[in-house]
C-alpha cells in the first residue's frame, strides 16, 4: 500500500515507521519545501520519502493526517476527493461543540473516506503497538475496513467504535484518551 503521512513532527515519523516496517511505501509530507525534511526523515523514518503534500497526497492509497489542528484549514480539500483519510490530529474544542474533529475533517474534505484513529494514543506509546488497542470510527464501512487492515498490519489491535460521530469517545478529555486500554475495555466504553 502507498501511504502519505502528512505531518514529519512527533507522530507523523512513528507511523511511517511501523508502515515501513510492514512492508508499505511512505511518504512524508509537511508545510514547505519537501528538502527542508529530508534530513528529519532520513534519521526518523529511513526509508520514507520526502515529497510535496500534493504529490504524496495523489499516489497515495491512504493519507493518514498527522499535522497540528491549525495547519489542517492550510489544506487544499480537493487534494483528498476518493482518498482514504485517517484524522490521526488532536483538538481542544469546547464540551458544547456541535461536532467532533473528524466530523469537521469530513466536512471541509467533501469526498474523502474519514476515518478517526491514532489520536488517542501518545506517539511515544505507539512502538512498539504490541497489539495495543486502537479505537477505529468511520461513517463509510469500507474505508474503516482498509484502515483496520492497516492498522492490523502495523501491530494494532482494531477496533470499530461506530461512526464519526462516535470518533468523539476518541478525542481529548474521553476516557480512553491517551490511557492504555484493552479490547473489552474499548468495546465497554461504546455501549
Amino acid at each position: 500500500m502507498k501511504v502519505a503521512v502528512l505531518g514529519a513532527g512527533h507522530v507523523g515519523p512513528v507511523i511511517a515507521r511501523l508502515a515501513l516496517a510492514a512492508g508499505h511505501e511512505v511518504a512524508i509530507a509537511a508545510s514547505g519545501d519537501p528538502a527542508r525534511i529530508e534530513m528529519i526523515i532520513e534519521f526518523l523514518a529511513p526509508g520514507a520519502r520526502p515529497r510535496s503534500t500534493t504529490d504524496a497526497v495523489a499516489d497515495a492509497d491512504l493519507v493518514v493526517l498527522a499535522i497540528p489542528w491549525h495547519r489542517f484549514a492550510t489544506l487544499d480539500p480537493a487534494l483528498f476527493a476518493g482518498k482514504v483519510v485517517v484524522d490521526a490530529m488532536n483538538h481542544w474544542p469546547p464540551a458544547e461543540a456541535p461536532l467532533g474533529t473528524s466530523e469537521q475533517v469530513a466536512a471541509r474534505l467533501r469526498g474523502a473516506r474519514v476515518v478517526k484513529t491514532l489520536n488517542h494514543v501518545a506517539y511515544q506509546d505507539m512502538e512498539p503497538p504490541g497489539g495495543r488497542a486502537l479505537g477505529v470510527a468511520g461513517d463509510d464501512r469500507a474505508a474503516v475496513e482498509v484502515v483496520a487492515a492497516f492498522l492490523a498490519g502495523i501491530g494494532f489491535d482494531p477496533v470499530p467504535v461506530g461512526g464519526l460521530v462516535a470518533g468523539r469517545l476518541l478525542e481529548p478529555g474521553s476516557p480512553v484518551f491517551g490511557v492504555a486500554v484493552s479490547r473489552s475495555e474499548l468495546e465497554g466504553e461504546v455501549q
